[in-house]
């Protein structure tokens, strides 16, 4: 099992490919494939027919896997796309922290 540097819910930028600079946020982590699933980046066109009466058919858009390493975490505080170092604060959890501004993540 790999750790990621992103988890569900960071707000990333995409820094390779064809979504290259668009920002989204983490849907899904995936660490066992080192991949993970951004809001409206990636998205591939399935065409589906109804199985069912009840099922709805035609061009469903869905999000698919991109790797991790392909994306950066983007700070809430200064808006860059950042790195993290670990630190523990006072209380003595482990936290995130922004390696340009310094703030907690």
């Amino acid at each position: 099992m790999m750790s990621l540097h992103v988890r569900t819910g960071d707000t990333v930028i995409v820094l390779s490919g064809r979504d290259k600079g668009r920002t989204g946020k983490v849907l899904k982590a995936m660490p066992d494939e080192g991949k993970v699933i951004v809001e409206k980046i990636a998205v591939a066109k399935k065409h589906q027919k109804a199985r069912r009466q009840t099922d709805v058919s035609g061009i469903i858009e869905k999000e698919t896997p991109i790797y991790a390493c392909k994306v950066m975490r983007v700070c809430p505080k200064c808006d860059k796309p950042t790195r993290l170092a670990h630190k523990v604060n006072d209380n003595g959890v482990k936290v995130r922290v922004c390696k340009k501004c310094g703030a907690e993540i």
